[in-house]
């Protein structure tokens, strides 16, 4: 094996065990906004399968491209889904000027 991939190898591990050492250590009532918050961060990975996808290496690297983008698009597009539905929780309800609409949606 050649240094470069043992490197990056290494590089994945310690990527992967810090990772769950963090989310697994985040309380229940933190996580949601914690996800949310870091959901313009997926935007990243987005954009480099755009780049991968585009590149025209060879045809599987379009093909791993294609599944990339469809992938990092659910999770940009399923965050921000998962974000308004937190803040609507939040938000005050509006009273009626209407006689008998009080408490109504």
């Amino acid at each position: 094996m050649n240094e470069v991939l043992i490197a990056g190898l290494y590089v994945f591990v310690l990527a992967a065990f810090l990772g769950y050492q963090v989310i697994s250590r985040v309380p229940p009532l933190l996580h949601t906004p914690l996800m949310s918050a870091t959901n313009a961060i997926s935007g990243i990975s987005l954009i480099g399968s755009i780049v991968t996808a585009g590149a025209k290496y060879n045809t599987t690297s379009t093909i791993l491209g294609v599944v990339a983008v469809t992938a990092a698009t659910i999770n940009v597009v399923g965050g921000f889904i998962i974000t308004d539905r937190m803040l609507k929780m939040f938000r005050r309800e509006t009273k009626s000027t209407r006689p008998g609409e009080a408490g109504k949606k």
